[in-house]
């Protein structure tokens, strides 16, 4: 039963780094441009539904902080932007800049506090195939199945999706053909930033005790995720969180037999396996492999 619930734990914990993981994934397909500011992002998002939330409930409030974190990516995306260069590398490195601002400012605000979401799960647990799971858990995969699924239908089933997916290929050809690419980063941001919102608010319900200053840093467990699934790859992110995930919650409950490993091996663990599929396919397991021509 314990590797029962250890492996459902460990899905519900993956299918909220696949939100934060396909963030990731959209803006990197819309722009090529890694955001290092994702997490501060996700904290900005999940501050606001925090502050929000005993005000005009969860629900409101949760809009609010998507909005909220969408907004935010937009203007990061206007910012690196306003860059005179297209070097990706270095629009890369000025996220990292806005990340050190960006914290900076939500750790001054948060400070030592410990804030809760007002979600309607609370603390509470229900039993599934004879092991206790936290409700949040279990609502936490529910959304993210639905929110992957939605976004995989507009990516692949409307008129948007093709303008996304021609730009992510071929920005070139598809300007010439019409396509706004300015239209489709901005798109691009907006969904990196409002997947964001959405992770860190399961992120900080229960059984975590809550938003802290050190939240954004959790989106940095993503990072192994999309290299895992491949930086290119929409279905490799998913992927890559849940092995993610999973690889985590199962050294992590596994501690005391793995003691040996050192303490804390849990946050490392998913790192050894990037590392591993790294030497067996530096692409990534869905990712796509780079052709030369010699």
């Amino acid at each position: 039963m314990k590797a029962l619930q250890l492996l459902l734990l460990g899905l519900s914990l993956g299918s909220i780094y696949s939100l934060i993981a396909l963030g990731f994934v959209a803006i990197y397909k819309g722009t090529k441009v890694i955001n290092m500011a994702h997490g501060s992002i996700l904290l900005t998002g999940a501050y606001v539904v925090a502050m929000l939330s005993p005000h005009v409930g969860f629900l409101a409030a949760a809009a609010a902080g998507v909005v909220a974190a969408a907004v935010g990516a937009i203007v990061v995306e206007r910012l690196v932007s306003a860059a005179r260069t297209t070097d990706h590398l270095v629009l890369t490195t000025l996220t990292i800049g806005v990340d050190v601002l960006l914290a900076t400012e939500l750790t001054h605000r948060i400070g030592s506090s410990v804030l809760t979401m007002g979600d309607p799960w609370k603390d509470r647990q229900t039993e599934i195939m004879g092991t206790v799971l936290p409700q949040a858990r279990i609502g936490a995969t529910a959304v993210s199945v639905l929110i992957i699924a939605a976004f995989f239908l507009v990516f692949h089933k409307t008129n948007f999706g093709v303008r996304m997916r021609a730009s992510a290929d071929d920005p070139r050809t598809a300007a010439l053909m019409g396509i706004d690419q300015r239209r489709v980063a901005l798109a691009s941001w907006a969904i990196g930033g409002g997947l964001a919102c959405v992770a860190g608010i399961f992120l900080a319900a229960f059984p975590n005790p809550g938003l802290d200053q050190t939240a954004g840093l959790i989106a940095l467990n993503a990072i192994p995720a999309i290299i895992i699934g491949g930086l290119d790859s929409t279905e490799g992110a998913v992927l890559g969180g849940l092995i993610v995930g999973v690889t985590q919650t199962l050294v992590d409950g596994n501690a005391s037999s793995l003691h040996f490993l050192g303490e804390g091996f849990g946050t490392v663990a998913p790192y050894v396996v990037m590392l591993l599929v790294l030497l067996w396919r530096p692409s990534g397991l869905l990712g796509s492999k780079e052709l030369n021509r010699v």
